[in-house]
């Protein structure tokens, strides 16, 4: 013997009957909460404040930063393998 059965109804509903809880007060909540705290990460991303973070002694650093920077790239291709 073989029975199916179809039940139409929305997700809600299906948790209603089986007296699940209704969690979508605290979703909406939590991605508020996640969706503040993305925005003000991209408000500390511009690229002065980046710089002024990794380069903490301002311009005289940077400048050597640039020169470590050209110095690596033009030392790159001048080594042979063994």
């Amino acid at each position: 013997m073989k029975i199916h059965l179809d039940i139409d109804c929305t997700p809600e509903e299906a948790r209603a009957f089986f007296g699940l809880p209704d969690v979508a007060p605290m979703q909406a909540a939590v991605m508020q909460e996640m969706q503040d705290r993305v925005m003000s990460a991209m408000k500390s991303t511009d690229p002065e404040t980046l710089l002024k973070t990794w380069v903490p002694a301002g311009a005289a650093s940077l400048d050597q930063l640039q020169k470590m920077f050209w110095q690596s790239f033009g030392q790159g291709g001048s080594e042979t393998k063994k």
